[in-house]
């Protein structure tokens, strides 16, 4: 299974918005420039982000975008879904009638499991974590060139 760039950008544009929260709303064109990112793409994976209501979008002056909710009540889950949509890993697994050998197939078990393994681990981890991880891995790299 590969992640599209749609749910690598979706994830380090949410993280953005966590390292900035509190803070008030941010503009698209400074997290696309702070991240190296097509402020254009950007606009369209926020449109799936605000459908599911993990983000808010304000117009004006001083408008921008925010996380709808506190970073650490956001998975990284949600955003992967939000931008993939159904990440079964075959099509047997979420439809049992797409295969006429479900009742007898030992490799569906795997991805069955594999499947709960990625979305378990998916889960597992916040918006509040990451921010986390940012800095200890910022801090730990400004050390190292020091």
């Amino acid at each position: 299974m590969k992640l599209s760039t749609r749910s690598q950008y979706g994830v380090r544009f949410m993280l953005a918005l966590a390292r900035n929260y509190g803070q008030g709303y941010v503009y698209l064109k400074d997290i696309a420039r702070g991240e190296g990112m097509s402020e254009k793409y950007l606009s369209q994976i926020t449109i799936s982000l605000k459908g599911v209501g993990l983000i808010n979008a304000s117009r004006g002056a001083r408008g921008g975008y925010a996380l709808a909710r506190q970073p650490a009540e956001i998975n990284i889950k949600e955003i992967v879904d939000a931008l993939e949509g159904d990440t079964c890993l075959v099509d047997c697994v979420k439809d049992a009638n797409a295969c006429p050998r479900v009742p007898i197939c030992a490799s569906r078990d795997i991805w069955v499991f594999l499947g709960g393994k990625i979305d378990e681990t998916l889960s597992s981890f916040n918006l509040e974590q990451l921010v986390r991880l940012n800095q200890e891995k910022a801090e730990a790299t400004l050390a190292h060139n020091i």
